[in-house]
């Protein structure tokens, strides 16, 4: 199973020249969780920068994979990963979505370089 953070998403909708490093991933909605925090993520930038038409079609796309809500199973585990490794609130949420459904995380977030089942690449310059 496959997480794609939304630094990915947003690179992959923008066509940046990281794009292509993340679109089999996201095309393989079969193998593809998507936390609702990401969702959130993706639809507020998307919002902000393309309109609202762009968040709505940006959506579909994210619900063609299985939605992960955040449950109190998460939530705690997050609690935990947040604390021992230092991570941001939303960055705490992904992983343990990653770990708890043992998926790999597909991210350009150098928050998550280092970390075990993280498929890092770094931001490309346009």
């Amino acid at each position: 199973m496959n997480v794609v953070d939304s630094s990915a998403w947003l690179e992959y909708f923008a066509d940046g020249p990281g794009a292509s490093s993340f679109a089999a991933v996201i095309q393989d909605t079969g193998r593809l969780l998507v936390p609702s925090i990401i969702l959130l993520e993706v639809y507020k930038r998307s919002y902000q920068q393309r309109g609202k038409m762009a968040a709505d079609e940006a959506a579909a796309l994210l619900n063609q994979g299985t939605i992960i809500d955040l449950d109190s199973l998460i939530a705690i585990a997050a609690a935990k990963l947040g604390h021992e490794l230092k991570l941001p609130l939303a960055d705490s949420i992904i992983y343990a979505t990653v770990r708890l459904h043992e998926a790999t995380l597909w991210t350009q977030d150098a928050h998550f370089e280092s970390l075990e089942g993280v498929r890092y690449f770094p931001r490309q310059s346009p």
